[in-house]
């Protein structure tokens, strides 16, 4: 029985050592809206793609759609 114990004190040590992924604020900015929708989405698909990477994710989104329509995306929603 203190195997088993120690198993699962081990198990849950490793599991609150873990950043959560997509709720979580970019480190050394503030998340805007669409950084944080994208972050759900990252969470609740299962993808596992890092705070680093979803940034670049959604930063090459929001280039793409100016270069696209030539208008700058609201404030109000990114920054």
């Amino acid at each position: 029985m203190d195997f088993v114990k120690k198993a699962a004190d081990k198990m849950g040590s490793s599991n609150q050592q873990q950043p959560a992924q997509g709720g979580q604020p970019a480190a050394g900015g503030q998340q805007d809206y669409v950084d944080k929708a994208f972050g759900q989405v990252n969470k609740k698909e299962g993808w596992n793609l890092s705070q680093d990477k979803q940034e670049k994710i959604t930063d090459g989104g929001r280039e793409a759609y100016e270069k696209i329509t030539g208008n700058k995306v609201n404030p109000k929603i990114s920054n």
